[in-house]
């Protein structure tokens, strides 16, 4: 990770590793797990072939691994690469649709 000054103040420059370019999006969309029995409304607000960064109420009760439900979409299987309190950034585990 590179710094970089400014008038003192320094900011930490991450240089992208993503293996595809992501597009800003606001799609709504559903969090389902438990079988089916669970789900959470989320809204997916940047999108790429390989996963997505998705915005929750609160993470608190999302496991690890679930489906991402969009209507009129086949279900994708989606894991958790990292949250925070209201977001979340998901791998997709089957990359045949997008």
């Amino acid at each position: 990770m590179s710094r970089l000054g400014f008038g003192g103040l320094s900011l930490d420059i991450r240089l992208e590793k993503r293996l595809s370019p992501r597009r800003n999006t606001i799609i709504e969309a559903t969090i389902v797990f438990d079988g089916g029995r669970t789900r959470i409304r989320c809204i997916i607000r940047n999108l790429s072939d390989t996963g997505a960064k998705l915005e929750v109420a609160s993470v608190t009760r999302i496991p690890r691994t679930f489906d991402l439900v969009v209507e009129k979409v086949r279900p994708q299987a989606c894991i958790v690469i990292w949250r925070s309190v209201k977001e979340l950034g998901v791998q997709f585990r089957d990359q045949t649709i997008r």
